[in-house]
């Protein structure tokens, strides 16, 4: 059974013969009943408090709860973001590489016409330089045919000629 203040104040005892001091008695009675009031709101206040404690750990539980998750989610999220880049990074280093390959490529084939291009250009000058002889030997045999004509028609020897000398030309 939980006594009150009031149940301590308005408690009676009987009287009897050879009994305690009234007023010794009533008075401690007041002084239980106020020290039992006092330690009941104190209980209260302290019961309150447990409450709002408890509240709050309760909340700051389910803060720490979602931190976590939030944590968890925060690093799968940067694994996932890392992965990610690793694999674009891979992705344009292999692109590269095949575009220097593909332009190493082209860069042979190139040199390789070029060097076919330059050699028939050669192949061409030699070609030519040995048409423009054939033509300057044809015309210095002209020339020679056309100068011993006029010799004979003149009777004139050529002074080059007899001295045993080559054309000019040659």
């Amino acid at each position: 059974m939980k006594i009150t203040p009031i149940d301590i104040q308005q408690m009676v005892f009987q009287v009897k013969l050879r009994g305690y001091d009234r007023e010794e008695v009533n008075r401690f009675l007041e002084e239980i009943a106020q020290t039992v009031e006092y330690l009941n709101r104190d209980n209260a206040t302290l019961r309150e408090r447990i409450y709002s404690l408890e509240q709050q750990v309760t909340e700051l539980k389910r803060t720490e709860t979602t931190l976590s998750n939030t944590l968890v989610s925060a690093q799968s999220l940067a694994e996932d973001v890392k992965r990610s880049a690793q694999r674009d990074a891979e992705l344009i280093v292999k692109e590269a590489e095949l575009k220097a390959s593909e332009l190493f490529r082209q860069a042979r084939v190139e040199l390789g016409n070029t060097q076919r291009d330059l050699s028939v250009l050669k192949k061409q000058r030699l070609l030519m330089v040995e048409r423009m002889r054939a033509t300057l030997s044809t015309f210095e045999r002209m020339l020679d045919v056309e100068a011993s004509e006029v010799y004979q028609e003149h009777h004139i020897v050529p002074e080059e000629k007899m001295e045993g000398e080559s054309s000019p030309l040659r």
